[in-house]
């Protein structure tokens, strides 16, 4: 299962992290996030080397507004503490894993 990232526990749980992190940043009311999430659940399940989380935009716009999210869905992984690869707009499985492999 995915992790709720807030601005409470982000620099702990993402940029702290020992292991590569995939953050979705989506809304309840966006389309293409829905039709996202279920990859993303997928990939948190089979990839226990990489920690998943999501952010939701509406109740986290200073995220959000941090890391220029301005289209939903955007997943951005982050190594050592840095944004390494970004993407925008609903990925497979198989583009979320070589984004993580950059």
């Amino acid at each position: 299962m995915s992790l709720q990232i807030t601005t409470q526990n982000f620099d702990n749980e993402v940029l702290k992290s020992d292991r590569p992190v995939l953050v979705d940043f989506w809304a309840t009311w966006c389309g293409p996030c829905r039709m996202q999430s279920p990859i993303v659940d997928e990939l948190a399940k089979s990839r226990t080397d990489v920690k998943v989380g999501k952010i939701n935009v509406d109740e986290e716009p200073a995220l959000a507004e941090k890391f220029n999210v301005n289209s939903i869905p955007t997943l951005m992984v982050f190594k050592d503490g840095k944004n390494t690869a970004t993407a925008i707009g609903v990925q497979s499985q198989a583009a979320l894993e070589a984004l993580l492999s950059k």
